[in-house]
């Protein structure tokens, strides 16, 4: 049986397996992003799939101390909509089994 990968969420600072989470990374070409294969280059932190969470690493600042750069709103933006869609998109196939 293959062990399932785990990966520390910037919020809740919790070890969590890599599909509850979303890969943000800091890309030299392309800045931050959102990593949605988990493959791009850079430097990758992680945050769980959670709506709240976008708000909490806003105030903190969490990606700002994370990766030393300025975030964006449109990044935040995009990343509510990101998540918006893979929460429903889990609900969608969680209730197909």
């Amino acid at each position: 049986m293959k062990k399932e990968s785990l990966r520390l969420d910037l919020i809740t600072r919790k070890m969590l397996p890599k599909k509850q989470l979303i890969r943000i990374v800091n890309n030299k070409d392309q800045g931050l992003v959102i990593d949605p294969s988990g493959k791009l280059a850079g430097r990758g932190a992680y945050i769980s799939l959670n709506l709240k969470n976008i708000e909490i690493a806003q105030k903190k600042r969490v990606f700002e101390q994370a990766f030393k750069v300025q975030v964006s709103k449109e990044f935040y933006q995009k990343l509510y909509q990101y998540m918006e869609h893979q929460i429903a998109r889990n609900e969608l196939f969680r209730s197909k089994k």
